[in-house]
């Protein structure tokens, strides 16, 4: 709610009224699904990725960005846990093996630093390096000649 108890639509038809254009961005409410526990993981996965690059960066760690490194990540941990042990054939777990357990590394390292455990120049050239891995692993090429489905006759 808004103040004065005004609710988000009602200001939309005020500010529309009154000729202010409003810009929507976003899927439409009828395109809209639920969240799987999948969604909400990669969304942490990103959201821990982001945050683990900002460290790097030398960005600051407040209370707030510590508590949602830890959380993020314990969360990213355990379900990267649960996913491999879901697995039932070897060629499954042969397959996202690696890319799993960089992605387990990573929330362990992130909530290390979080939790202010030293980072010396290695440990950080390892986070460097884990994230790159992740991030290429996860990253859609979309070079045009790497898109063959896209050929029209």
């Amino acid at each position: 709610m808004l103040r004065d108890g005004a609710s988000v639509a009602g200001l939309a038809q005020d500010l529309q009224a009154k000729g202010h254009i409003m810009l929507r961005f976003g899927s439409s409410p009828a395109e809209m699904g639920e969240m799987s526990e999948k969604d909400i993981s990669l969304a942490k996965l990103q959201l821990l990725i982001i945050m683990s690059k900002g460290y790097l960066k030398g960005y600051p760690l407040g209370e707030f960005r510590k508590e949602a490194v830890i959380e993020n990540a314990e969360h990213v941990a355990k379900y990267v846990k649960e996913h491999m042990a879901g697995l039932e054939s070897k060629e499954e777990m042969d397959q996202d093996h690696v890319f799993h357990l960089r992605v387990e590394l990573l929330a362990v390292m992130a909530k290390a630093f979080a939790e202010g455990y030293p980072m010396g120049e290695f440990r950080r050239q390892a986070l460097e390096d884990n994230l790159n891995y992740i991030c290429e692993a996860i990253t859609f090429d979309s070079q045009a000649y790497d898109m063959k489905f896209m050929k029209v006759a």
